[in-house]
């Protein structure tokens, strides 16, 4: 057989991996910044394959913008919320969790995580019954008649919304505190005697867990070459990275500024989507730092230019991150640590130093750092020498760039590209009316059950059954044998 004839088939078969078969109509319920990004990736390709995506928007979303280019569809629902309430509640939020929450003492450190999470969890909420209880809005997706819902679950409402509109499920996160939907709903096996638990909340199933459960595929942002082992299940699938693309060319003003770096090259940094201010002594302490390295500095600020910036340093209020990561000249990313940032870094190889904020970013800048591919200085209590001296490590230890390009060559290397996977479980999820075959036999257990409690249970009263028999045979025995005994000495 010939090689073309070979090639043939193997693109055939491919296309039949891949293809979708028949176009679907996805209805999504999204999460603002960073998340938003992530699941805007996968809508794009879902569009270029066909299939008819329509975005639920909130009237006061800060980043879900309408985009008139796009063949992705926005319905937006009135919220009782105002935007200037949003926008108020959201900087609380960041005031709370980057510049009070570290500094409580352990007493008062988990009251205040709570009233955050308290806080995030009223706003989701009122968000989610602001679109449940909209009858107008209801009734339109219920004759929309879509054919699958794909959820962010950082905000549960997807869920219930699948439950009401009788739809197939899937998750898109990368984790939630403890772990505990992706174990309690999703049945996922994370043994915490060898696999880190994630922040600290672990508690029982509840029945928000119980509705989660119902989740026909979890698409989980992380991969092995930031996550740790464990054991996974058949609908789980882990698809970190999935934004992350080559390279495209610089704008020239911001070429011609990495090209005048020389030989030291560039330093790349930025605190994420949802953090573009900080106070005026943070930003000092890290300008002066900055302004000590031979390398030039790419920084997103957006807050009152720093007395202590140095010549090498310009602020941008807007970068493009992934093209600068995918640049020969970067030596070194300072990230807070999200997960879009990190594996933009993963993707290109390049070492990070971590200043993690709130949220998962501890976690995700301890993962580099575990794997030899960066380090992490704490944000309140670092001075400008600290982060001076955790720059110059990443940079001359050449352990951290061959840590970092080994990691790049354990994401490059999957037999098939992280957003075509996920891509692929959408659709499969679509032409199969759900996944339920999928789910492990765990999601019918109780808790007794699944520890096989029960079995034990009954092993143990098998044991004690026959002991207490075989005791009463040889008691009776021994009776026997005494009497026995007795007589004969009488006589």
């Amino acid at each position: 057989m010939s090689v073309k004839i070979i090639a043939a088939l193997f693109l055939l078969q491919l296309s039949g991996f891949f293809g979708s078969g028949s176009c679907g109509k996805v209805l999504v319920w999204p999460v603002d910044f960073s998340h938003w990004f992530n699941v805007r990736t996968i809508l794009d390709e879902l569009v270029k394959k066909g299939h008819e995506v329509t975005v639920l928007r909130p009237s006061t979303s800060l980043f879900l913008d309408v985009d008139q280019t796009s063949a992705i569809k926005f319905e937006t629902y009135p919220t009782s919320l105002s935007f200037s309430g949003t926008e108020e509640f959201f900087v609380e939020i960041l005031r709370k969790a980057i510049y009070e929450l570290p500094k409580q003492p352990f007493w008062k450190y988990f009251s205040m995580f709570q009233e955050i999470v308290g806080m995030s969890s009223d706003y989701y909420e009122n968000l989610c019954k602001d679109a449940v209880l909209n009858k107008e809005l209801m009734t339109k997706l219920q004759e929309s008649r879509f054919d699958i819902i794909l959820a962010d679950n950082f905000s549960p409402c997807g869920d219930l919304l699948a439950e009401i509109l009788k739809t197939p499920l899937v998750f898109t996160l990368r984790f939630l505190p403890g772990s505990t939907y992706e174990k309690y709903s999703g049945g996922l096996p994370l043994p915490p005697s060898y696999v880190p638990v994630v922040l600290s909340e672990l508690r029982r199933p509840t029945t928000l867990y119980e509705t989660m459960s119902k989740a026909d595929m979890w698409l989980i942002r992380t991969y092995w070459d930031l996550e740790f082992p464990h054991p996974t299940l058949p609908n789980f699938d882990f698809v970190g990275g999935l934004h992350c693309k080559p390279a495209k060319p610089l704008p020239k003003d911001m070429e011609d500024f990495v090209q005048s770096s020389g030989e030291h090259g560039v330093v790349v940094f930025s605190l994420g989507s949802m953090v573009g201010n900080l106070t005026e002594d943070r930003a000092n302490v890290i300008a002066a730092a900055l302004a000590q390295i031979p390398q030039k500095v790419l920084w997103r600020f957006e807050g009152k230019k720093p007395d202590t910036l140095g010549s090498n340093t310009r602020l941008y209020p807007w970068i493009p991150q992934n093209d600068l990561l995918g640049h020969p000249k970067t030596k070194a990313f300072i990230t807070h640590g999200g997960t879009n940032g990190l594996y933009e870094a993963i993707y290109h190889g390049i070492p990070v130093v971590g200043i993690p904020l709130f949220g998962d970013q501890p976690d995700n800048v301890v993962r580099m750092k575990s794997k030899g591919a960066g380090v992490r200085v704490d944000f309140l209590t670092m001075s400008s020498s600290d982060l001076l001296s955790a720059v110059k490590t990443v940079i001359n230890d050449p352990s951290y760039k061959e840590n970092a390009m080994r990691l790049s060559r354990i994401h490059h290397d999957q037999p098939v590209k992280p957003l075509n996977r996920a891509v692929f479980w959408v659709e499969y999820v679509m032409r199969h009316k759900g996944a339920k075959h999928l789910r492990v036999a765990a999601h019918d257990l109780s808790w007794f059950q699944y520890h096989s409690l029960d079995v034990i249970g009954f092993l143990l009263a098998c044991v004690v059954t026959v002991t207490v028999i075989i005791s009463k045979c040889c008691l009776f025995c021994y009776q026997k044998f005494a009497k026995a005994g007795k007589k004969k000495k009488r006589q």
